[in-house]
């Protein structure tokens, strides 16, 4: 095997090998110990060979998810039956008769070894081990039973990323309670939208955030939100811009520390079925309110074990980091490193403030082994010429997780070069539709310059043309077509499961269409070249046109409006186009009047880059704008099917657009 070197390949040619494993750290992976697991109990050996471990993953799939269990030693009643209708998609069910806790998972083994260590952009720190996380979380659940929250109850939270949130989740699950959570630079409207749907008892909100230096107020946005939600019984309240908020406003409500010290303890953890309800996430698409994703307890307990463990190697006592929000499911994931003992690092803030450095000095002082973040950050690092090889030693970091959207050859390059030469640079992606990966890293493969190591293990991962034909080497849909244990429960608010159907099944019958075009290679590896849908996806995050048409519909002087994501510097922008009233004009005072709505209305990530006017917006002859076909259009790509289109002529005003012309 090549030891890696102190000076990586300059190439940044699609392919180029950047980085191998050294022997030692192939054979002290934890791949390995879960295969001689599987040789002594199944007879299988892998042969150190990845490829081959997948395709035994996922031909026998019952094996691998229980030898998974039983490997880890995943606390719980495993039960008898490990997978039913197992052809079914959707329709299958793993471990049916399992019952566990999530919390008591994530919070085994309380002793003082570090469990969370939290920082603000202002210098801010708290650092809890594992028994005093427990002993909060505990407390807490205790004020939440308290309160009438028990099991299938759901506890909304509108939060920045600290502790608090991490204890709160921890509550909530320990009571078999359901979680969901959005970033409070969401606005009223968007906050709304997600947690009206699924009528919370109990809201966990902070008093404001942070971010650039700037305080922002959430405090008459909570009294705003707690009167919208009626079946609000209990408001808790984190101190975040003040140590003493005036609450007075808002009904029943009790300040997080004040919780915790008033609450009686509870002693157990109330263990649920495997496919129970653990957290609800939020989908944007097209059209009509965000979708209500359900994940259950164990689907993501056992995933995010999976590709903790065994594709990131990550062990007990290691330090993780991701940047995320808690409106994103990367902090999900995040947050279940608890379950492997590592230590989990939070971030909340501008990454910028006061500069490029702030999370490279994190990583060092925080002997960060994993460091995760998004494509465009690692972008945003390269443009602003911060070297961190340079400026801080990162002795620690032996991999770094790069998601969201696509990172390109270069950035593959500035990750060798200009931050760490001996380290596994892991792109990774899947989504908050799986709370978890389709595709990822292998800390025994080599790192390909644009290209994800592999297929996540137990998934039945391909690509696909048009009449369902799997490919290699060519573009197509990424797919999945088989079960796996991350698959939602169901969609909220949707008995006869047709919205679930329609979101992922409808397009390949009885497989997993996820939206992304891909090519896979021939060694297993997977470019991913960005979304095949309609959703948008700047800086890596996922969101839906819906919420965007939602604030833009709101002014007269606009008639019908389309937004597509424009592919633009290694990363994807927000375009609005607006077809406009009679008499009505498109200048920088309308421009800046519908920035603001979007911005408080949904979440600065909806506000266009760009806002144009337009004679006519392209539909089907059923009256549907056609977003896809405009994306299509400006990327210069061919356009199928207009003979679906209405008045396809409208298509040729979008050819070559001025203001879509990239700088040179």
């Amino acid at each position: 095997m090549v030891e890696p070197s102190s000076t990586p390949p300059q190439s940044t040619t699609l392919g180029t090998c950047l980085w191998q494993p050294t022997d030692d750290a192939i054979e002290q992976a934890q791949l390995q110990d879960f295969g001689r697991f599987i040789a002594a109990n199944h007879g299988f050996d892998w042969g150190g060979d990845f490829q081959a471990l997948w395709q035994w993953s996922i031909d026998s799939m019952p094996d691998f998810w229980q030898s998974l269990w039983q490997w880890h030693g995943i606390i719980g009643d495993m039960g008898s039956r490990i997978l039913i209708n197992e052809t079914a998609m959707p329709g299958a069910q793993f471990f049916p008769d399992a019952k566990i806790n999530f919390a008591e998972n994530l919070l085994a083994e309380a002793d003082d070894r570090p469990a969370i260590s939290a920082h603000g952009e202002d210098g801010r720190h708290v650092a809890l081990n594992r028994a005093e996380l427990k002993q909060k979380v505990m407390a807490l659940a205790g004020w939440m039973r308290a309160k009438g929250i028990g099991q299938g109850d759901r506890v909304a939270a509108y939060t920045p990323n600290t502790a608090e949130a991490v204890i709160t989740m921890l509550a909530s699950a320990t009571l078999g309670a359901v979680y969901s959570s959005c970033s409070p630079d969401f606005g009223l409207a968007g906050a709304v939208d997600r947690f009206s749907q699924i009528e919370p008892k109990l809201l966990m909100a902070c008093d404001g955030y942070l971010y650039a230096g700037k305080q922002i107020d959430r405090m008459p946005l909570i009294a705003d939100l707690t009167n919208r939600l009626p079946t609000i019984e209990a408001v808790l309240i984190l101190p975040y811009l003040s140590d003493a908020p005036d609450c007075s406003a808002i009904p029943n409500a009790t300040l997080f520390e004040d919780a915790i010290g008033n609450g009686k303890p509870v002693s157990n953890f109330v263990r649920v079925g495997f496919n129970d309800p653990l957290y609800i996430l939020y989908s944007s698409g097209t059209t009509g309110a965000p979708k209500c994703i359900v994940h259950g307890v164990g689907g993501t307990l056992i995933q995010h074990i999976k590709e903790h463990r065994l594709h990131g190697d990550l062990g007990a006592g290691d330090a993780m980091f991701y940047f995320t929000t808690c409106g994103w499911m990367m902090w999900n994931w995040l947050v279940s490193a608890l379950a492997i003992k590592a230590k989990v690092v939070l971030f909340e803030g501008n990454p910028f403030h006061p500069g490029p450095a702030r999370l490279w000095e994190l990583a060092e002082t925080e002997n960060i082994a994993i460091f995760g973040t998004s494509a465009k950050y690692i972008d945003a690092v390269r443009n602003s010429g911060y070297v961190p090889r340079d400026q801080v030693r990162l002795g620690a970091l032996r991999a770094l997780l790069s998601t969201g959207s696509p990172l390109s050859s270069d950035g593959f390059a500035f990750v060798y070069d200009k931050i760490k030469p001996d380290l596994q640079l892991c792109s990774i992606s899947g989504g908050t539709d799986i709370v978890s990966c389709f595709v990822l890293g292998c800390p025994v493969q080599p790192v390909f310059a644009g290209e994800i190591q592999t297929r996540g293990l137990g998934m039945k991962t391909d690509v696909l043309d048009e009449d369902g034909t799997s490919l290699i080497g060519k573009q197509g849909e990424l797919c999945c077509t088989a079960p796996f244990p991350a698959m939602p429960v169901k969609f909220w608010n949707d008995p006869d499961g047709s919205k679930y159907k329609a979101a992922y099944f409808e397009h390949f019958q009885g497989i997993w269409r996820h939206g992304d075009w891909a090519t896979m290679t021939a060694r297993g590896g997977m470019i991913i070249h960005g979304r095949s849908d309609a959703t948008l996806n700047p800086g890596g995050v996922r969101i839906g046109t819906a919420e965007i048409y939602r604030q833009v519909e709101a002014f007269d002087a606009i008639t019908e409006a389309l937004v597509i994501g424009q592919d633009w510097q290694d990363d994807v922008r927000v375009v609005l186009f607006v077809r406009m009233a009679d008499g009505a004009n498109l200048d920088d005072d309308l421009r800046r009047a519908i920035c603001i709505a979007i911005r408080a209305g949904a979440t600065p990530r909806h506000v266009p880059a760009a806002i144009i006017a337009v004679p006519d917006i392209p539909r089907t002859r059923s009256g549907k704008i056609t977003e896809l076909a405009v994306r299509d259009v400006i990327h210069g790509r061919a356009i199928k099917n207009t003979e679906a289109l209405a008045n396809a002529e409208a298509l040729a005003f979008f050819k070559a657009l001025p203001e879509l012309q990239k700088p040179d």
